[in-house]
């Protein structure tokens, strides 16, 4: 590997094929020669290739032919390349949040189609169940045994009392209840 690294672009000089040291005949002889190649009316390459070839033919020989461009393109070829500059880290990448968008009337006109399907069939599922006798809501066969086996037995209530006892005729004064009555005693043998 040398220790220069050689331009992606040919030299004036490569263009020309000259070296560097060669004289202002060598020059002229040189781009009359490739012009003639190269020039779009004479040669056989397609029209775009040659106009780009002649152009760079052009180029080197209008800096080679003048002495004092010549000395300063020398001097840039003497020169080392300079170093590639580093990049510096990438930034992160900001996503923009997508902006929602407005829905369209055709859109609007299908959500409006779905719910009244939707509403349709409801109502006609309830209407056919309704006009065969279904019952809407059928209880499952296990209610009834969870219902049974959830309610607590009743509590105990006292002896029942006729309601004249409960409630006192009206206007009359309320009197105390009169003592029980002693149960007759079997005759005595």
């Amino acid at each position: 590997m040398s220790s220069t690294a050689k331009p992606s672009t040919p030299t004036h000089y490569q263009v020309l094929q000259l070296q560097p040291t060669a004289t202002d005949q060598e020059l002229r002889q040189a781009f009359r020669g490739l012009s003639k190649r190269y020039h779009p009316d004479t040669t056989a390459l397609p029209a775009s290739e040659a106009e780009v070839a002649f152009r760079q033919l052009r180029q080197a020989y209008a800096v080679l032919s003048d002495p004092a461009a010549r000395r300063l393109y020398d001097a840039a070829l003497a020169q080392p390349a300079p170093p590639a500059p580093l990049r510096p880290a990438p930034a992160p990448v900001v996503r923009p949040v997508p902006v929602r968008r407005a829905l369209s009337g055709g859109e609007w006109f299908a959500l409006l189609l779905l719910a009244v399907a939707l509403v349709l069939s409801l109502v006609l599922g309830l209407g056919v169940a309704w006009a065969r006798g279904a019952e809407l809501m059928a209880w499952p066969s296990w209610w009834s045994e969870l219902e049974a086996a959830s309610v607590p037995p009743a509590p105990l209530a006292p002896a029942p009392v006729a309601p004249a006892e409960l409630v006192p005729p009206v206007g009359e004064a309320q009197a105390l209840p009169s003592p029980p009555t002693p149960l007759p005693q079997p005759p005595a043998a």
